[in-house]
């Protein structure tokens, strides 16, 4: 878990940029699966090349600017509207809660018109096909806001599962039982790498890494100093 938590830790130290990229990544690629789905679903004759080369002309012409600048103003107005005042996240119903109410859908829906227009007068497809993907617009969103709640809902989970986990390793230290430790600390190591980086998260993991690893490398010897206990928790 060591360079997992070095890079965690990294981010913790500018807990803010970290989590807008993070956001800026799981967003931008969530939002294209679900306008591949939707495009799929509004143009069901149409093959797949052609409903990848839509989506690519979408994307070269507004789109992909469009997704980024809507994922940043949502990530920017969503922090006033749910009152996060240090910049900085502190758990991922507050992500959630940010992007909802910074209109992400309202944005998407405006960038998808500025595409599909542009595309239209370009002649890249044809006025008809335009029809179909203006007044199916509301598939491709659908699509977009039921694919965010999933994202979110597994980083919810994941988020549970590490909270879960840190308390089993610390009844585990509690009894003395490594073989119980080792489990709950590969559980850690999983899911803190899918995991949006939570600054709370981050400082107990590092504590338990540190902790885990002078009992293991100490002969699975439970009785560490006081100095030790306090260096694994400041850390």
């Amino acid at each position: 878990m060591e360079k997992l938590l070095d890079e965690k830790i990294e981010m913790s130290n500018n807990l803010e940029k970290q989590q807008n990229k993070f956001l800026n990544s799981v967003l931008g690629k969530t939002i294209n699966t679900a306008l591949d789905i939707g495009i799929k679903a509004i143009l069901p004759e149409f093959v797949e090349d052609q409903v990848i080369n839509i989506k690519n002309n979408l994307l070269k012409y507004g789109l992909s600017e469009g997704i980024k600048e809507t994922i940043n103003d949502a990530i920017d107005l969503g922090k006033s509207a749910v009152g996060v005042l240090t910049g900085e996240f502190e758990n991922i119903d507050q992500m959630k809660d940010a992007i909802k109410e910074g209109g992400i859908i309202d944005g998407m829906s405006s960038v998808l018109d500025l595409a599909i227009d542009k595309i239209t007068d370009k002649g890249i497809i044809n006025r008809n096909i335009s029809n179909v993907l203006s007044t199916g617009k509301d598939v491709l969103l659908r699509n977009v806001e039921e694919n965010i709640e999933k994202l979110f809902d597994d980083q919810k989970n994941q988020e549970s599962s590490i909270e879960t986990n840190i308390k089993n390793w610390k009844k585990a230290y509690d009894n003395k039982d490594f073989d119980e430790m080792e489990k709950a600390y590969n559980k850690i190591e999983n899911l803190m790498d899918k995991l949006a980086p939570i600054e709370k998260l981050i400082n107990e993991a590092r504590t338990i890494d540190t902790m885990h690893n002078l009992i293991k490398n100490n002969g699975h010897n439970f009785n560490l100093s006081e100095q030790e206990k306090e260096l694994a928790q400041n850390l």
